[in-house]
């Protein structure tokens, strides 16, 4: 029976993938709910879940894929590979109308403007800081303090080394559970008690994970307004970051 199972599960690697990840999240939910009261959301604890696997993987395979080397777990380089973030990067887009946009008003826009601008700077200086000169390599580690889409997006168009894409990734991600966390202690300094405020918030932070975690153990009615201009936000840096930022650091450092 043992054998049957396995030989299943290695012969349709996706529909495994899809079942891991499943019960990750499953589990990483009442991790969140039990074990934190709400305060550390789900998608975070399942982040963690997946760099531990995938740091296993490639120690036990000693291979370049992680958690994908292992036979068992082959689907993971399909689920996790370009095909499938650039579907969620669209499906994003199509799922947001513009119109509505335009209701966070000229606050949110400006903030999902400055906040792209300040993160790549910020990526990219530290990227500069720690040897990493060449100015493909500085947009996409600034790519990556946007956002852990946009980060890869750039290192993708610019042709980076998969080490810098996994670098740019690394800063999205501890962006995120840093929103994650902190949004609920900050909630009362930053005023994020209305709408307004939080969709401002969410084109300032725009991770659009950690904001709407964030505001959820903040107050849910918040929600929806703080991931309106965070979802804008990964959408508008998988433009500009790739042409204009990679553009003005070239012009500045190539």
């Amino acid at each position: 029976m043992e054998d049957l199972v396995l030989k299943t599960l290695t012969k349709y690697p996706m529909i495994t993938a899809f079942v891991v990840v499943g019960i990750l999240m499953w589990v990483a939910s009442i991790i969140s709910k039990k074990g934190t009261n709400g305060r550390l959301h789900a998608s975070a604890i399942a982040i963690v879940f997946g760099l531990i696997l995938a740091y296993i993987g490639g120690k036990y395979t000693g291979g370049k894929k992680g958690i994908a080397d292992v036979e068992l777990f082959t689907g993971f380089a399909l689920m996790g590979g370009g095909m499938f973030r650039d579907f969620a990067i669209v499906a994003t887009a199509f799922g947001v109308r513009l119109e509505e946009l335009k209701r966070a008003g000229l606050p949110g826009v400006v903030a999902l403007v400055v906040s792209i601008a300040l993160s790549t700077v910020i990526g990219a200086a530290t990227a500069y800081a720690f040897g990493y000169t060449d100015p493909a390599d500085m947009a996409t580690i600034g790519g990556g303090a946007v956002t852990f889409i946009v980060g890869p997006v750039t290192g993708a168009a610019l042709g980076v080394s998969s080490e810098v894409i996994a670098l740019s990734i690394a800063a999205g991600v501890v962006k995120s559970i840093a929103v994650m966390i902190l949004t609920p202690f900050v909630a009362k300094i930053a005023g994020l008690d209305n709408p307004s405020s939080a969709a401002v918030y969410g084109g300032l932070m725009g991770s659009t994970s950690g904001v709407a975690a964030g505001l959820a153990a903040t107050d849910p009615k918040l929600v929806p307004y703080g991931a309106l201009t965070a979802t804008f936000y990964t959408g508008l840096g998988c433009l500009a970051v790739p042409s204009v930022g990679y553009l003005l650091l070239n012009a500045l450092f190539g």
